[in-house]
């Protein structure tokens, strides 16, 4: 059996005790334990303790220290249970421990997947133009079920999901004013897609966005394209020449008519 012969307070944290124990061979620091864990175990001078005692007393002070990294880490946000496991993985907490916090947090209802998937869902929902998909991904990484993943999203309506793909179209069409409008409904689409809108609502969306352009903007995103593929075959000339131009405008989505007409305007300039 070992004597308990100090306790002090820890300088830098007021909440930690350094325990010092005589094991027959004169004072000398043993562990150091929560206040929790302090007042728990009844922890004072003059105390005995048998070696099985101190094993319990430091491992209980380990779910301590685990709770407490585990409860700071939730003062930011909430978490998902597999977000607290995996951050506590990474401070190196010994699986048995994590368990037992994982246990604590839940039953004092600071941890609640359910609760975080509808939450993480309505977040996603009113601060970005995420789709249903990528918010779905989002939620199976976090460690979330399919069940609450499905429960969940469904506050995601498709007409809000096709609102916000509308949004998002309209605004990738003021920035390509020098594209053709296929190549713009293309790059919308694959916006639309790694934003994780499904197709239905790609499809719904791009139907209702003002994505036909006028023909003078048309013509007008012909002409700046068809300046930089006249600076790249300026050196060709007769068939060739007019070959490359419509090959080249051609994969800049623009259509052969609108193609023959520009390259008949710059024959005349």
């Amino acid at each position: 059996m070992a004597v308990i012969t100090k306790i002090t307070t820890q300088q830098k944290n007021k909440d930690r005790f350094n325990i010092f124990m005589d094991y027959g061979k004169g004072e000398e620091y043993a562990f150091s334990v929560d206040s929790d864990v302090l007042v728990r175990f009844h922890l004072k001078k003059g105390l005995e303790i048998d070696e099985l005692s101190i094993q319990e007393i430091q491992y209980q002070d380990d779910i301590r220290k685990a709770y407490n990294l585990a409860v700071n880490y939730l003062a930011r946000r909430m978490r998902s249970e597999k977000e607290i496991k995996d951050y506590l993985t990474q401070k190196e907490v010994e699986e048995p421990i994590i368990n037992e916090v994982l246990y604590k947090l839940a039953s004092q209802k600071y941890i609640n997947d359910e609760e975080y998937a509808f939450s993480f869902v309505r977040t996603q929902m009113n601060t970005t133009d995420k789709g249903q998909d990528l918010i779905t991904m989002e939620l199976k990484e976090r460690g979330i079920t399919e069940v609450l993943i499905k429960q969940a999203i469904a506050q995601y309506s498709k007409e809000e999901q096709v609102e916000k793909a509308i949004k998002v179209s309209e605004k990738l069409i003021k920035k390509s004013k020098k594209e053709s409008e296929r190549i713009v409904k293309q790059k919308a689409e694959q916006l639309l897609l790694r934003k994780g809108y499904p197709f239905e609502v790609i499809h719904l969306a791009l139907n209702e966005a003002d994505m036909d352009k006028a023909q003078d903007e048309e013509m007008a995103a012909i002409r700046y394209q068809g300046e930089k593929a006249l600076r790249k075959y300026s050196k060709y000339s007769g068939f060739e020449y007019e070959q490359k131009m419509k090959q080249a405008l051609f994969r800049k989505g623009f259509s052969m008519e609108l193609i023959e007409e520009y390259l008949r305007e710059i024959e005349k300039s």
